[in-house]
């Protein structure tokens, strides 16, 4: 079987995470790049669900409430450890 390049460009960190995840795994790069390309041509498609982010009302309030928290960091209080913020919620209990 004849056999060609593809030369891909990715962030570096990303690059090293997956060479780290494919290593636990026993593969390697192109390995799992092999893999995954076979699986797609299988399925006749991407092998995963591809979707856009789109978190419900609780997620979004949640999602403006620490945008807000970020511009005003000075109007929220502030934890030297996450010990001390549960004695703290446990007192008010």
């Amino acid at each position: 079987m004849a056999t060609t390049n593809i030369n891909i460009r990715v962030d570096s960190a990303l690059k090293k995470e997956a060479e780290t995840l494919f290593s636990d795994l026993g593969l390697n790069m192109f390995s799992a790049i092999t893999m995954f390309l076979k699986t797609a041509v299988n399925h006749e498609g991407i092998p995963f669900e591809i979707k856009r982010f789109n978190p419900n009302a609780e997620t979004r309030a949640a999602l403006k409430e620490y945008e807000e928290m970020q511009k005003r960091p000075g109007d929220y209080k502030r934890y030297k450890s996450f010990d001390e913020m549960v004695s703290e919620v446990l007192d008010d209990a």
